[in-house]
């Protein structure tokens, strides 16, 4: 089946002719893991297509129309001026590398779960109820509204085993404008009966009719791209994760699973594929799936010889930090991975996770990192993640981990204008008060953004754009 109550055609054909666009004020990006830069009292020049197109320092409204105009030789009627006003601010979209769209009713629900119990108890119910398509679209449009809401401008979502429920994901999230990863989920054994693929072949069948319906409807994956699923190793055969790795072979599409979230699930993988290597990583490898466009999401209890197979190939990490704590997983060890040359980003994993906010996970690594010193009886304070280096996982370290880096993750010219404009209350303002961040003047900018990871939510997040378009206004 395809779209459900819309056409995304005729979507695109019905919105208006993007314009040029100047945006001015205070622009705030990673320069690196460990810093970044403020530029203030400048402006960002983004064509009608989103790329950013110039950069211009010490540049005010006046100075706009007066200079960067001609020399951009754009029209002023034709050129939508955005200024950010006093105490708010220009920073790259989050990117969420890690959710679970079909899970997002559930958030907050885990009880005492552990994984395993969890997946069986809450998560495979809720999946398989998602192929009645209304029911879907309302799960999948309420999750795009909200992440699009928290400044989530690119999101790789699990969806179901379901095709027409996993296309109605695709279509949506085109429909609204974010930047989306879209996975049907692929697992033919653990699961109910009622909620697994008949067989591989089945599996392979189905995730081929997936990426070809994402490839119908964005087929250069400007804003769409398919992405292909296993579960995790229990919920696959050996033959379906060795299709599966020989589909990614075939097409260079990226992959996504987990890995070693949890001892238990551990020691099961290693009952089922004895013949497959000596550990996690291996069993993927061995099927082809420890890609450089592979996504591992958790990879909480890692070996020092898995890191270095997961280095070796290139694969990525998505660090889930409110899940791996919600659902009594472990404490990742992201400085570690790094130090290994591991690229990481954030995941809000819902619904292990509780919130939609990758700033809420963006925070919770920094105390996850803090907790990982305190267990280890450690007197250096090495491990510990700063709030520059949080920002960068949400932004540029996504990027990387989801293969965007070219485009999105910061604010440089040829990067396209995937952003969001927050603002932070001023004590002093006459306007009502909204959120939980004061400002009381004498902060420095660093203290701002600080008191923003630490206090911040969607009532700071006044606008989002994704490739220039305005997806999200908070009135």
């Amino acid at each position: 089946m395809g779209d459900i109550g819309f056409s995304t055609a005729a979507v695109s054909e019905t919105r208006p002719p993007a314009k040029n666009k100047i945006f001015l004020g205070t622009f705030i990006h990673s320069k690196t893991l460990s810093e970044l830069e403020y530029l203030h009292n400048a402006a960002v020049a983004v064509d009608s297509l989103g790329t950013i197109v110039a950069v211009s320092p010490d540049t005010d409204i006046a100075k706009a129309k007066s200079t960067l105009l001609p020399q951009l030789n754009w029209p002023s009627d034709d050129t939508d001026m955005v200024v950010a006003k006093a105490g708010q601010f220009f920073f790259p979209g989050f990117i969420d590398t890690h959710l679970h769209a079909s899970q997002y009713p559930n958030v907050g629900l885990f009880g005492n779960s552990t994984l395993l119990d969890w997946l069986n108890t809450y998560t495979f119910p809720l999946e398989a109820s998602l192929s009645s398509l209304p029911k879907a679209q309302k799960v999948y449009s309420r999750v795009i509204r909200k992440t699009l809401s928290h400044g989530t401008t690119t999101a790789a979502y699990y969806a179901t085993i379901d095709v027409p429920a996993t296309n109605l994901l695709a279509d949506l999230c085109l429909s609204s404008g974010q930047r989306a990863l879209i996975g049907r989920v692929c697992m033919d054994q653990l699961g109910p009966s009622y909620y697994l693929d008949e067989s591989p072949a089945e599996s392979l069948a189905k995730t081929k009719q997936c990426i070809d319906h994402v490839l119908s409807k964005d087929p250069k994956m400007e804003l769409i791209t398919p992405i292909i699923t296993p579960r995790f190793a229990p919920a696959c055969s050996a033959p379906l994760m060795k299709e599966l790795g020989q589909l990614a072979k075939e097409t260079d599409l990226p992959v996504q699973t987990h890995i070693s979230e949890n001892k238990n699930e551990i020691a099961l993988v290693a009952s089922l594929f004895p013949d497959a290597g000596d550990s996690y990583a291996e069993v993927y490898d061995t099927f082809g799936l420890l890609t450089p466009r592979t996504i591992l999401a958790h990879a909480v209890h890692l070996t020092e010889k898995e890191a270095d197979l997961v280095t070796e190939r290139k694969s990525k990490v998505s660090h889930c930090p409110c899940s791996n704590s919600a659902i009594t997983s472990g404490a990742a060890r992201v400085r570690w991975l790094l130090d290994k040359g591991i690229e990481v980003g954030l995941g809000t994993d819902m619904s292990g996770g509780y919130s939609p906010s990758v700033l809420e996970a963006a925070r919770h690594a920094v105390l996850v990192s803090r907790h990982i010193c305190m267990d280890e009886g450690k007197s250096e304070e090495r491990d510990k993640l700063s709030v520059e280096e949080v920002l960068y996982l949400a932004t540029r370290g996504g990027a990387k981990v989801v293969g965007m880096e070219d485009k999105i993750g910061g604010l440089e010219v040829g990067m396209e204008w995937d952003a969001q404009l927050v603002k932070l209350h001023e004590v002093d303002e006459e306007e009502e008060e909204e959120g939980n961040v004061d400002v009381f003047g004498w902060e420095s900018w660093e203290e701002k953004i600080a008191k923003w990871v630490y206090n911040g939510d969607d009532r700071n997040t006044k606008k989002v754009w994704v490739r220039g378009r305005l997806v999200h206004e908070r009135k």
